[in-house]
């Protein structure tokens, strides 16, 4: 027989519960895209360790960013559930070789710009939820607090590395990435 268990600590808005759950999906694709870069920059045929660190870095990065979304939903009993069921056979990486670490560190900006624009979606969905009178503060608190001001570091940090490495490139042609890319392995940039 199961245990009967009160529900009125229960107080997300479904439309919350449904977006983050959808942003769980979201962080494990970025995570899927920086394994994929961080594989081909790894490749002996590419062979730009600096590249491959970096983006493997970022992918356990990201994979953390759905950790932390599906502890939240546990934290306020939404996940009842198989946890399974948060992803779906789509997860996919965007795709998988690139021609050059410029433009896999510009892909890797409008991956961060798109995944920033969907937390600020569900912070803006969340104050004012369309199926419930109620203002999720500590969601909208939570997600402003641990994660906004990560995303906009991070994608102040690759407008950075884009602009270094593009002067390294125009100074130096293919040598420029290759310099950079040691600079990248040894965290110089």
């Amino acid at each position: 027989m199961p245990l009967s268990m009160p529900t009125s600590w229960l107080d997300m808005a479904n439309s919350c519960v449904d977006v983050l759950k959808s942003q769980v999906e979201t962080e494990i694709k970025a995570a899927m895209t920086y394994l994929a870069m961080g594989a081909h920059f790894a490749r002996d045929t590419v062979n730009r360790p600096g590249f491959s660190k970096f983006f493997f870095e970022s992918a356990s990065e990201e994979r953390e960013h759905a950790i932390k979304i599906i502890e939240y939903l546990l934290m306020r009993g939404q996940l009842t559930e198989d946890v399974s069921k948060l992803l779906s056979s789509r997860l996919l990486p965007l795709r998988e070789t690139w021609s050059n670490g410029v433009g896999a560190l510009q892909e890797a900006l409008e991956l961060e710009a798109n995944v920033t624009k969907r937390i600020q979606d569900i912070i803006r969905n969340c104050e004012k939820p369309n199926d419930s009178n109620f203002n999720d503060y500590h969601l909208v608190d939570y997600l402003t607090g641990e994660f906004l001001t990560e995303q906009y570091k991070g994608q102040r940090d690759l407008a950075g590395k884009i602009s270094t490495l593009g002067k390294m490139m125009t100074a130096h042609g293919e040598l420029g990435e290759f310099l950079f890319d040691k600079k990248l392995l040894n965290n110089e940039v």
